[in-house]
């Protein structure tokens, strides 16, 4: 008998020892929120992409932590349905235990994720697109940042573009959730502090058939131009089709929701030739410069909408677990901020490599991004970078930096 039990208190302590030893070389894991079904569902695979990129090289150049692999899953957030990611959230926070998370993508469904997922289950959160001015105010207990700038910016640059190109009077429908309000919000208050008038200013709700009657609303306003602040797989390509049918307008302008060229195939080549937009973009920077190259290699864009801001916040969440030095929730916060932050040998996108010999050194690092720099003020937040694009052919074409 003492020989067995023996022998089963071995057999149990081998047992032990292998889960211990399995769980030590776990992988180590992070999610990815995107809306893909739904308003935009068109604009996030290069952004799912640009993630999935600095993920890659983590585990090409030696892994995380003591050689584990570093693993993305996604979840379908839907933009439109806060249920939806909210669900979405909480699958990834409670069910497969993720790290941190890259996304949400759209503003309403990040702070609803925040809010019913991210916030109570301490886990970090990182979108690389969410822009409404409305996440800067979220009770996050400093764990919702974002590698994207506010559209406060974005509202004012789209109101100084319209006025240097002689619009004095414009309409503004939005799309009636936290990104469609505070951009219409924004480009109202700056184009009227430059002396523009908005003749009209609506929200619409998203996924309706026929906006025939809003956009008839608007036109009686008299305003020249139809600025359309929504999604370009949703309500914002019902609209200008629908304005244009009708009669009711030949000018328009978007935010970056609205940066697609599937807006131009759906309504014909030509017809929206010269329609101004807006869409946040990469700061120059020395990792602007090293991502064009790495992005291409790998069969990305590097100007997709919002794929170099996801590739940082990837990259970013990595480099805060090496420095963490564990696979936890628990101050991970702080190592972001830490390896994003001067001061600190700077580390440029790719350099995984770099940046893990020199944290296991207890050196200090500073992440210069694909995106720019992303020294996050206390609210989570970044400078911005906000490009003009305009309609010529086939789509949206790049005009210049703001």
């Amino acid at each position: 008998m003492k020989r067995f039990t023996r022998t089963i208190f071995a057999t149990a302590m081998v047992g032990t020892a292998v889960l211990a030893a399995s769980a030590a070389n776990a992988d180590v894991k992070i999610g990815f929120l995107g809306g893909f079904t739904g308003p935009i569902e068109s604009l996030v695979p290069p952004i799912f992409e640009g993630a999935k990129l600095a993920v890659s090289q983590v585990n090409e150049q030696g892994g995380i932590l003591d050689g584990q692999k570093l693993e993305i899953v996604s979840g379908d957030s839907t933009c439109a349905d806060a249920t939806a990611a909210s669900n979405a959230a909480d699958r990834m926070v409670n069910s497969e235990k993720v790290t941190a998370l890259v996304g949400p993508l759209c503003s309403g469904e990040t702070i609803a994720a925040a809010n019913n997922a991210a916030i109570p289950g301490g886990v970090v959160i990182v979108s690389p697109a969410a822009t409404s001015p409305a996440i800067t105010a979220l009770d996050d207990k400093d764990l919702v940042f974002r590698t994207t700038s506010s559209d406060a910016y974005s509202g004012e640059t789209l109101a100084k573009i319209l006025k240097e190109k002689g619009t004095d009077n414009i309409a503004i429908t939005y799309v009636n959730n936290d990104y469609g309000k505070g951009f219409a919000d924004a480009l109202e208050e700056s184009f009227k502090e430059l002396g523009g008038t908005v003749a009209a200013k609506e929200a619409h709700e998203d996924g309706k058939a026929d906006y025939r009657a809003e956009i008839g609303s608007l036109a009686s306003s008299g305003a020249e131009m139809l600025v359309v602040l929504a999604y370009v797989d949703g309500s914002g390509l019902t609209i200008v089709r629908q304005a244009l049918e009708g009669g009711d307008f030949s000018k328009f302008a978007g935010g970056d929701g609205m940066v697609g060229d599937s807006l131009v195939a759906n309504i014909g080549e030509g017809k929206l030739d010269g329609m101004i937009a807006t869409r946040i973009g990469n700061a120059t920077g020395p990792g602007t410069e090293v991502f064009s190259p790495l992005a291409k290699a790998a069969g990305l864009d590097p100007n997709a909408n919002f794929g170099a801001q996801a590739y940082d916040a990837g990259f970013l969440i990595a480099l805060a677990i090496e420095k963490l030095g564990k696979d936890t929730r628990e101050g991970l916060n702080a190592a972001l901020r830490e390896v994003s932050s001067e001061p600190g040998e700077v580390i440029l996108p790719g350099e995984w490599e770099k940046a893990k010999k020199l944290i296991a050194e207890g050196k200090d690092i500073n992440y210069e991004g694909a995106a720019g720099s992303h020294e996050f003020d206390e609210a989570g937040d970044v400078p911005g970078n906000v490009i003009e694009m305009v309609v010529e052919g086939k789509g949206f074409k790049e005009v210049a930096a703001n």
